[in-house]
Protein backbone atom coordinates (compact mmCIF):
# COMPACT_ATOMS: atom_id res chain seq x y z
CA UNK A 1 0.00 0.00 0.00
CA UNK A 2 1.12 3.60 -0.42
CA UNK A 3 0.09 6.89 0.77
CA UNK A 4 -2.79 6.74 -1.52
CA UNK A 5 -4.24 5.07 1.58
CA UNK A 6 -4.19 8.46 3.15
CA UNK A 7 -8.20 9.73 3.78
CA UNK A 8 -8.95 12.81 5.57
CA UNK A 9 -11.91 13.26 7.50
CA UNK A 10 -14.38 16.11 7.88
CA UNK A 11 -17.26 14.46 9.08
CA UNK A 12 -17.16 13.47 13.15
CA UNK A 13 -20.11 10.38 12.61
CA UNK A 14 -18.09 9.07 9.75
CA UNK A 15 -18.42 5.07 10.14
CA UNK A 16 -14.48 4.67 9.96
CA UNK A 17 -13.85 6.52 13.14
CA UNK A 18 -15.94 4.24 15.00
CA UNK A 19 -13.27 2.06 15.95
CA UNK A 20 -11.59 5.10 17.74
CA UNK A 21 -14.96 6.55 20.09
CA UNK A 22 -15.21 6.14 23.59
CA UNK A 23 -11.25 6.09 24.03
CA UNK A 24 -11.99 8.41 27.57
CA UNK A 25 -14.28 6.14 29.04
CA UNK A 26 -11.26 3.74 30.09
CA UNK A 27 -13.67 1.18 32.06
CA UNK A 28 -16.23 1.04 29.36
CA UNK A 29 -13.51 0.83 26.54
CA UNK A 30 -12.00 -2.12 27.84
CA UNK A 31 -15.42 -4.04 28.88
CA UNK A 32 -16.54 -3.05 24.93
CA UNK A 33 -12.54 -4.68 24.20
CA UNK A 34 -13.13 -7.86 25.96
CA UNK A 35 -15.08 -11.03 24.48
CA UNK A 36 -18.59 -10.03 23.78
CA UNK A 37 -18.59 -6.82 23.61
CA UNK A 38 -18.39 -4.62 20.11
CA UNK A 39 -14.81 -4.12 19.97
CA UNK A 40 -14.11 -7.54 20.68
CA UNK A 41 -11.80 -8.00 18.24
CA UNK A 42 -9.75 -4.72 18.02
CA UNK A 43 -7.57 -2.84 20.61
CA UNK A 44 -6.08 0.11 20.23
CA UNK A 45 -2.53 1.49 20.05
CA UNK A 46 -0.81 4.83 20.69
CA UNK A 47 2.56 6.18 19.50
CA UNK A 48 4.48 5.68 16.49
CA UNK A 49 7.16 3.93 17.74
CA UNK A 50 4.36 1.78 19.48
CA UNK A 51 2.68 1.08 16.53
CA UNK A 52 6.17 -0.24 14.33
CA UNK A 53 6.70 -2.84 17.06
CA UNK A 54 2.96 -4.06 16.85
CA UNK A 55 3.57 -4.54 12.88
CA UNK A 56 7.08 -5.87 13.59
CA UNK A 57 5.71 -8.79 16.04
CA UNK A 58 3.21 -9.84 13.04
CA UNK A 59 0.17 -7.48 14.43
CA UNK A 60 -2.49 -7.03 11.63
CA UNK A 61 -3.16 -3.07 11.55
CA UNK A 62 -6.45 -2.16 10.25
CA UNK A 63 -6.72 1.78 10.21
CA UNK A 64 -4.84 4.64 11.56
CA UNK A 65 -5.93 7.84 13.05
CA UNK A 66 -3.84 10.73 12.65
CA UNK A 67 -3.76 14.71 13.31
CA UNK A 68 -3.44 16.17 9.62
CA UNK A 69 -0.67 18.67 10.79
CA UNK A 70 1.53 15.69 11.84
CA UNK A 71 0.59 12.74 9.18
CA UNK A 72 4.57 13.45 7.52
CA UNK A 73 5.83 11.97 11.17
CA UNK A 74 4.69 8.54 10.66
CA UNK A 75 7.38 6.52 9.62
CA UNK A 76 7.03 4.98 5.91
CA UNK A 77 6.06 1.56 7.78
CA UNK A 78 2.91 3.13 9.57
CA UNK A 79 2.11 5.48 6.45
CA UNK A 80 1.76 2.68 4.19
CA UNK A 81 -1.72 1.32 5.68
CA UNK A 82 -4.95 2.71 5.76
CA UNK A 83 -4.11 6.21 7.55
CA UNK A 84 -7.15 8.19 8.43
CA UNK A 85 -6.24 11.83 9.22
CA UNK A 86 -8.56 14.77 10.74
CA UNK A 87 -8.58 18.40 12.24
CA UNK A 88 -10.37 20.22 14.16
CA UNK A 89 -13.36 19.27 15.42
CA UNK A 90 -13.40 15.92 14.78
CA UNK A 91 -10.58 15.02 16.68
CA UNK A 92 -12.19 17.03 19.24
CA UNK A 93 -15.02 14.19 18.72
CA UNK A 94 -12.84 11.73 19.39
CA UNK A 95 -10.30 12.63 21.57
CA UNK A 96 -11.59 15.71 23.57
CA UNK A 97 -8.64 17.54 21.98
CA UNK A 98 -8.73 19.81 18.79
CA UNK A 99 -4.86 18.01 18.44
CA UNK A 100 -3.79 14.73 18.89
CA UNK A 101 0.22 14.64 19.17
CA UNK A 102 0.14 10.73 18.80
CA UNK A 103 -1.40 8.40 16.19
CA UNK A 104 -4.03 6.38 17.31
CA UNK A 105 -3.74 2.74 16.06
CA UNK A 106 -6.23 0.05 15.44
CA UNK A 107 -5.01 -3.43 15.28
CA UNK A 108 -6.46 -6.72 14.93
CA UNK A 109 -7.11 -8.48 18.34
CA UNK A 110 -5.44 -11.69 17.94
CA UNK A 111 -6.29 -15.68 19.77
CA UNK A 112 -4.81 -15.46 23.13
CA UNK A 113 -2.10 -18.58 23.39
CA UNK A 114 -3.01 -21.90 25.20
CA UNK A 115 -1.02 -21.72 28.66
CA UNK A 116 -0.39 -25.29 28.28
CA UNK A 117 1.46 -24.86 25.56
CA UNK A 118 4.01 -21.94 26.94
CA UNK A 119 4.64 -23.81 29.94
CA UNK A 120 5.62 -27.13 28.11
CA UNK A 121 8.20 -24.60 26.12
CA UNK A 122 9.32 -21.87 28.73
CA UNK A 123 11.46 -21.89 31.34
CA UNK A 124 10.69 -18.68 33.13
CA UNK A 125 7.04 -17.39 33.71
CA UNK A 126 5.38 -14.37 35.69
CA UNK A 127 1.75 -15.22 37.11
CA UNK A 128 -0.03 -12.87 38.00
CA UNK A 129 -3.40 -12.04 40.04
CA UNK A 130 -5.90 -9.02 40.34
CA UNK A 131 -3.16 -6.80 38.89
CA UNK A 132 -5.99 -5.04 37.51
CA UNK A 133 -4.28 -1.33 37.07
CA UNK A 134 -2.97 -1.10 33.15
CA UNK A 135 -0.33 1.33 33.78
CA UNK A 136 1.38 -1.14 36.55
CA UNK A 137 0.38 -4.18 34.12
CA UNK A 138 2.50 -2.59 31.03
CA UNK A 139 5.48 -2.29 32.82
CA UNK A 140 5.54 -5.45 34.40
CA UNK A 141 5.24 -7.11 30.20
CA UNK A 142 8.14 -4.80 29.71
CA UNK A 143 9.99 -6.07 32.46
CA UNK A 144 9.10 -9.77 31.63
CA UNK A 145 10.81 -9.00 27.64
CA UNK A 146 13.61 -7.43 29.07
CA UNK A 147 14.50 -9.72 31.62
CA UNK A 148 14.05 -12.95 30.17
CA UNK A 149 11.00 -13.99 31.03
CA UNK A 150 9.17 -16.44 28.49
CA UNK A 151 5.54 -15.92 28.74
CA UNK A 152 3.03 -14.07 31.18
CA UNK A 153 0.31 -15.88 32.68
CA UNK A 154 -2.75 -13.67 34.00
CA UNK A 155 -5.51 -14.62 36.06
CA UNK A 156 -9.36 -13.62 35.24
CA UNK A 157 -9.17 -10.86 37.67
CA UNK A 158 -6.33 -9.13 35.93
CA UNK A 159 -6.49 -6.14 33.60
CA UNK A 160 -5.95 -6.53 29.48
CA UNK A 161 -2.27 -6.46 28.42
CA UNK A 162 -3.88 -5.39 25.24
CA UNK A 163 -5.76 -2.22 26.86
CA UNK A 164 -4.13 1.03 25.39
CA UNK A 165 -2.37 2.34 28.63
CA UNK A 166 -1.43 -1.12 29.07
CA UNK A 167 0.16 -1.52 25.48
CA UNK A 168 1.65 2.79 26.19
CA UNK A 169 3.14 1.76 30.02
CA UNK A 170 4.96 -1.55 28.10
CA UNK A 171 6.54 1.23 25.48
CA UNK A 172 5.12 -2.05 22.72
CA UNK A 173 6.78 -4.90 24.44
CA UNK A 174 3.59 -6.28 25.22
CA UNK A 175 3.82 -7.20 21.67
CA UNK A 176 7.10 -9.39 22.54
CA UNK A 177 6.12 -11.33 24.82
CA UNK A 178 3.73 -14.41 25.00
CA UNK A 179 0.87 -14.20 27.35
CA UNK A 180 -2.60 -16.09 28.28
CA UNK A 181 -5.21 -15.92 30.42
CA UNK A 182 -5.18 -19.34 33.51
CA UNK A 183 -8.36 -20.00 35.90
CA UNK A 184 -8.31 -18.59 39.51
CA UNK A 185 -5.59 -18.89 41.72
CA UNK A 186 -4.82 -21.21 44.02
CA UNK A 187 -6.77 -23.96 41.59
CA UNK A 188 -4.42 -22.69 38.89
CA UNK A 189 -1.00 -23.86 40.86
CA UNK A 190 -2.18 -27.23 39.75
CA UNK A 191 -1.01 -26.50 36.38
CA UNK A 192 2.02 -25.83 37.05
CA UNK A 193 2.94 -28.97 39.28
CA UNK A 194 1.79 -30.81 35.96
CA UNK A 195 4.39 -29.35 34.18
CA UNK A 196 7.26 -29.25 36.95
CA UNK A 197 7.39 -25.39 37.22
CA UNK A 198 8.43 -24.73 40.69
CA UNK A 199 5.80 -21.54 42.34
CA UNK A 200 7.69 -19.14 43.82
CA UNK A 201 5.27 -16.57 45.70
CA UNK A 202 6.34 -12.56 46.11
CA UNK A 203 5.53 -11.63 49.10
CA UNK A 204 7.12 -9.22 51.91
CA UNK A 205 6.34 -11.38 54.96
CA UNK A 206 8.09 -15.09 53.81
CA UNK A 207 11.33 -15.75 55.95
CA UNK A 208 13.40 -16.52 52.83
CA UNK A 209 15.15 -13.73 51.03
CA UNK A 210 14.86 -13.58 47.42
CA UNK A 211 18.89 -12.62 47.28
CA UNK A 212 18.94 -16.55 49.14
CA UNK A 213 16.42 -18.62 47.02
CA UNK A 214 17.62 -21.80 45.64
CA UNK A 215 15.06 -24.01 43.69
CA UNK A 216 14.45 -27.29 42.64
CA UNK A 217 14.15 -27.96 38.97
CA UNK A 218 14.87 -26.36 36.05
CA UNK A 219 11.18 -24.25 35.05
CA UNK A 220 10.04 -21.49 37.52
CA UNK A 221 7.33 -19.44 37.87
CA UNK A 222 6.93 -15.80 39.94
CA UNK A 223 4.14 -15.56 41.52
CA UNK A 224 2.80 -11.70 41.88
CA UNK A 225 -0.51 -9.71 43.46
CA UNK A 226 -1.96 -6.18 43.11
CA UNK A 227 -0.39 -3.11 44.27
CA UNK A 228 -1.30 -2.94 47.64
CA UNK A 229 -3.26 -6.30 48.69
CA UNK A 230 -0.64 -8.35 46.48
CA UNK A 231 -1.41 -11.83 46.44
CA UNK A 232 -4.04 -14.07 48.43
CA UNK A 233 -3.52 -16.07 51.15
CA UNK A 234 -4.06 -18.88 49.41
CA UNK A 235 -2.21 -18.45 46.49
CA UNK A 236 0.91 -17.52 49.01
CA UNK A 237 0.10 -21.41 50.80
CA UNK A 238 -0.39 -22.68 47.42
CA UNK A 239 2.87 -21.74 46.22
CA UNK A 240 5.90 -23.93 46.84
CA UNK A 241 8.05 -21.26 48.17
CA UNK A 242 7.65 -18.12 49.68
CA UNK A 243 10.38 -15.15 49.50
CA UNK A 244 10.83 -11.24 49.89
CA UNK A 245 12.92 -8.75 48.55
CA UNK A 246 14.92 -7.62 51.90
CA UNK A 247 13.77 -4.02 52.51
CA UNK A 248 15.90 -0.61 54.40
CA UNK A 249 14.59 2.13 56.10
CA UNK A 250 11.47 0.93 57.70
CA UNK A 251 9.93 0.22 53.86
CA UNK A 252 7.44 -2.40 53.81
CA UNK A 253 6.89 -3.68 49.78
CA UNK A 254 7.89 -2.30 46.37
CA UNK A 255 5.49 -0.98 43.98
CA UNK A 256 4.96 -4.14 41.97
CA UNK A 257 6.36 -3.32 38.75
CA UNK A 258 9.84 -3.12 40.49
CA UNK A 259 9.61 -5.70 42.76
CA UNK A 260 8.69 -7.84 39.91
CA UNK A 261 11.53 -6.54 37.93
CA UNK A 262 13.94 -7.55 40.68
CA UNK A 263 12.44 -10.99 40.83
CA UNK A 264 12.28 -11.27 37.15
CA UNK A 265 16.65 -10.45 37.42
CA UNK A 266 17.41 -13.03 40.62
CA UNK A 267 15.28 -16.07 38.66
CA UNK A 268 17.04 -15.39 34.88
CA UNK A 269 18.50 -18.58 33.24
Amino acid sequence: MTNNMQNEIDDPTDPRLDVFLGLRDHHARQQREQPGGDMAGNFIAEGVSVIERGLAHGYELTSVLCDARRVNRLSPVVRDTNVLTAKGEVLTAVTGRPELRDPLACFVRPTLADPVSLLRVGTRFAVLEGINNPNNLGVIMRNAAALGVDAVLLDPTCADPLYRRAIRSSMGQVFAIPHARIGELPDAIGLFREHDVTTIALTPSADVDLRDLETPGNKIAVLLGAEGPGLTSATMQAADLRVRIEMSHDIDSLNVANAAAIAFWVVQS
